[in-house]
């Protein structure tokens, strides 16, 4: 299994030399099988760049969403696979109680936000709302749960081989907790938790400082304090820094991160996710 990063940020930063080594796209990666099964998670605006990496025929690829808010599907009708007439596009995205998937996605894919309609993409597209539990595609063995953030979003476990990878992008472990120290935290009461346990690499959301989270509780985002705490819960091996907060440029970003890590000694490796980055598991 390899995943490859092509887009770190929670929403468009003003490009430039700031922001050139983490990167200035939203949220995307790509998770390529030992078998040639190709996922790509979220279709924020770095999934441009990723669909031109694609060569015909493209065959199958599945695309499945975290959830629905613009930064997380701005990439979308950007896709080039979706104009490969020879392509099988699956869609995964959680369900609604009051529209499907389809209905969700046109609201972005039509006049006046955008030229083409989602029903005349001429690739083969098949659409499916993600089941809470698990599902397979190809040689992956996916798990999908519910999550905190406004609206309907999930995170995904993805195993194979004995391997396992867990995408947290938009995520808030810490909601409604006045204290997330792990000798106070109850795994199974924690979002997330089953997911991301035991896994050997976890991407998750690190958008805050502790200061700025607790005028922004409730925003559906982790303080990296917060991130490095539910990584040790979970117990993982490799925990990659990602959704970084817009406003804070590189050399920012790496304070942030480092010095809270630097707080005491980790039990995983840490990664800042910036765009290129590629981890094989």
């Amino acid at each position: 299994m390899k995943a490859t990063l092509w887009g770190t940020r929670g929403s468009i930063p003003t490009p430039g030399p700031e922001t050139a080594r983490y990167g200035g796209n939203t949220s995307c990666v790509h998770v390529l099988g030992d078998d040639g099964t190709q996922l790509v998670l979220d279709a924020g605006t770095g999934i441009r760049r990723l669909g031109d990496t694609f060569e015909k025929p493209t065959g199958r690829v599945d695309l499945l969403l975290s959830h629905l808010h613009m930064d997380h599907i701005q990439g979308l009708g950007f896709f080039a696979p979706l104009y490969d007439t020879d392509a099988e596009v699956h869609i995964w995205g959680p369900a609604s109680t009051t529209q499907n998937l389809a209905e969700r996605l046109t609201r972005y894919l039509a006049p006046p936000l955008f030229p083409v309609l989602l029903r005349d993409l001429p690739c083969d597209l098949q659409l499916h709302e993600v089941p809470c539990g698990s599902f397979q595609i190809g040689g992956f063995e996916c798990s999908a749960d519910m999550v905190c953030h406004p609206g309907p979003t999930v995170g995904y476990r993805i195993e194979e081989d004995g391997r396992v990878l867990c995408y947290l992008s938009d995520h808030e472990p810490a909601l409604g907790m006045e204290s997330f120290e792990l000798e106070d935290l109850e795994p199974e009461w924690v979002s997330g938790q089953r997911l991301a346990r035991g896994a050997d690499l976890l991407i998750h959301d690190t958008q805050y400082t502790p200061e700025e989270y607790r005028e922004r509780t409730g925003w559906g985002h982790s303080s990296v304090d917060h991130c490095l705490t539910f990584a040790r819960l979970a117990k993982v091996k490799h925990l990659v820094a990602f959704h970084h907060d817009p406003a804070r440029n590189d050399d920012a970003l790496y304070r942030v991160i480092n010095a809270a890590a630097q707080k005491d000694g980790l039990p995983f490796r840490l990664t800042v996710g910036a765009e290129g980055d590629v981890f094989k598991l």
